[in-house]
């Protein structure tokens, strides 16, 4: 939802919004302000139309690491499950991944947005792109290190090549206008690594990593996984400048 952001600081018309957003995939909203049923996501996009850029914050939880969610509640046990959610000072959206099959047996996926209420708002401290950028670069390198002594070449090569190759600098076009060249920078190699641990989650083919070296892969990847998430969230909502 950078794109929401851009457009709040009249960096992005908002006619372009919805398709900035959803791409090619099929997005509607639920329980929009002033809405009775599921809607296209252009017609909820105005419930965002009062809120100041720097209001409209994504939140990358995971279990154990709740940082940027209003406290227990329904938005917060939703973000949790999905593991992303936008919050702003009087609601929050989560996205749901819905699957479906057509009547020729064609499978597609629809993300549907939900609005929740947010009971009680504070701003929580995060961190910054620059520091995000640190930590991500240790984290990479710690866990590049651990898995050369596991001898992860051997059983998942697409993996230590990868990483390998986030160490050169990536492409900064993947934010709207409006962040500057860090956010972009970190973004883009950050978006990339997230990509890379979705591979790690999945064991060797053949089975040549056993119980103990899935073990302990999955402890030198957890540090860089939580830098990621924490590289996404500064990146995303890094200040906005014209």
């Amino acid at each position: 939802m950078a794109w929401v952001r851009a457009w709040r600081a009249g960096l992005v018309p908002f006619d372009e919004l919805a398709d900035e957003i959803a791409g090619d995939e099929e997005h509607l909203v639920a329980d929009a302000p002033g809405t009775w049923t599921d809607v296209p996501l252009g017609q909820a996009l105005p419930a965002f139309a009062k809120l100041h850029p720097d209001e409209i914050r994504l939140v990358l939880p995971a279990p154990g690491d709740p940082r940027g969610l209003p406290g227990p509640g329904e938005l917060t046990g939703a973000a949790l499950l999905a593991g992303e959610a936008l919050v702003t000072p009087s609601f929050g959206v989560v996205p749901e991944l819905r699957r479906h099959t057509s009547g020729s047996g064609v499978e597609f996926e629809t993300v549907l947005w939900r609005f929740y209420p947010v009971p009680a708002y504070k701003p929580t401290f995060q961190l910054g792109a620059a520091e995000a950028e640190v930590e991500l670069t240790t984290a990479l390198t710690e866990a590049t290190t651990r898995l050369t002594r596991l001898d992860v070449a051997q059983w998942r090569p697409e993996l230590a090549g990868a990483l390998q190759a986030l160490r050169r600098p990536e492409s900064t076009a993947t934010l709207p206008p409006g962040f500057d060249p860090r956010s972009r920078r970190l973004f883009a190699r950050a978006s990339i690594l997230d990509q890379v641990l979705a591979l790690a989650e999945h064991n060797a083919p053949g089975g040549a990593v056993n119980g103990y070296e899935a073990q302990q892969r999955d402890a030198a990847l957890r540090p860089l996984t939580s830098a990621c998430r924490q590289a996404l969230v500064a990146a995303c909502n890094a200040p906005l400048h014209a």
